[in-house]
Parts: C-alpha cells; structure tokens; sequence
C-alpha cells in the first residue's frame, strides 16, 4: 500500500534503501535553478534516467519545500511518485484520481 510522506530523513532512508539519488531532470536543471526534481534508481534494471543529473539532498529538499511537494511512494519497493501536497491531502481524503 503506497504512503505519502514530507519527512525528509524518512525519503531520504527509502530512497537510499532501494539505490535511489536525488535527482533533477536535466533540461530544466539551469544555473541557480534546480529545475524538475525527480528520485532516480541508477542501479535498478530497465531504469531510464539518462536525463537526469545528480544533484545534492540539500538542493532536492530545498526544491522539495519550495514547490510544497509530497513522496507518494511503497515503502518495500521502488515504486514511487512526487506530488504536491495539496494533491496527498485530497488522496488522504480518499480522491484517488487526484494527480500533480
């Protein structure tokens, strides 16, 4: 069952458990703006991020809390989706169709 969280040490644990890097997509990932953030999994088998470029925790977070952004993801694999928050709290109430 997929879990929606804002925690930082918790993303960062879930995502370093399953091989995953902060990540942001490389087109918008221009001078001072981080651009399109993302979790990639280089390590994990038909993974497409040859468009993403690594980036630090601390940038993906600083992007993360700008953006009000939320992790949907399963906490026992590498499924996993970033939303914004107002589209967990409809999720939370039950709108499962609710996407961003």
């Amino acid at each position: 069952m997929a879990e929606v969280t804002t925690d930082h040490d918790q993303i960062r644990k879930w995502a370093e458990k399953h091989g995953g890097k902060p990540a942001a997509v490389d087109r918008t990932h221009k001078g001072g703006d981080v651009g399109i953030i993302r979790i990639m999994f280089p390590d994990a088998p038909n993974s497409e991020h040859g468009h993403l470029v690594e980036i630090s925790w601390d940038e993906f977070f600083e992007e993360f809390e700008d953006r009000q952004l939320a992790l949907l993801h399963e906490p026992d694999s590498m499924f996993s989706k970033i939303v914004g928050r107002d589209t967990a709290e409809k999720r939370a109430h039950g709108d499962h169709k609710a996407a961003r």
